[in-house]
């Protein structure tokens, strides 16, 4: 997997971030002090989870040969008491019967970001100068 890198871009908050060739931006809401240039990190990180739901399913549909035509994959996060709230709404669209819904839903919850959002997690924070 490519590394993520991150560093400082215009204004207050806007971090410019790239991946390998690949490069966005990141930065807080007007009203928290940003530029509201690109997404905050906490709605990357709600937009890891839909993509990687929406990906697997697609993954699995395929292989399994499902009618499965889209999935609109849409994800809120709050934060109450210290803990992080995430909303997973997903609409299956296609010839699917209730079996196939039902699996597709299990098949959601064992997206690799999922599995990481819930499993622990462990973060080494080093200094490198």
């Amino acid at each position: 997997m490519r590394t993520v890198t991150s560093q400082f871009g215009e204004g207050p908050l806007q971090q410019k971030l790239s991946v390998g060739d690949l490069h966005f931006l990141s930065d807080a809401e007007v009203n928290k002090g940003g530029g509201g240039t690109g997404p905050s990190p906490h709605e990357y990180l709600g937009a890891a989870l839909a993509a990687c739901t929406s990906m697997t399913l697609k993954m699995y549909a395929s292989r399994k040969a499902m009618n499965l035509e889209n999935t609109i994959v849409t994800v809120g996060i709050e934060r109450i008491d210290d803990i992080e709230k995430f909303t997973r709404d997903i609409q299956l669209i296609g010839n699917l019967n209730p079996e196939d819904k039902e699996r597709l839903i299990e098949i959601a919850n064992k997206c690799p970001i999922h599995k990481a959002l819930t499993g622990q997690i462990q973060i080494k924070t080093q200094l490198i100068n």
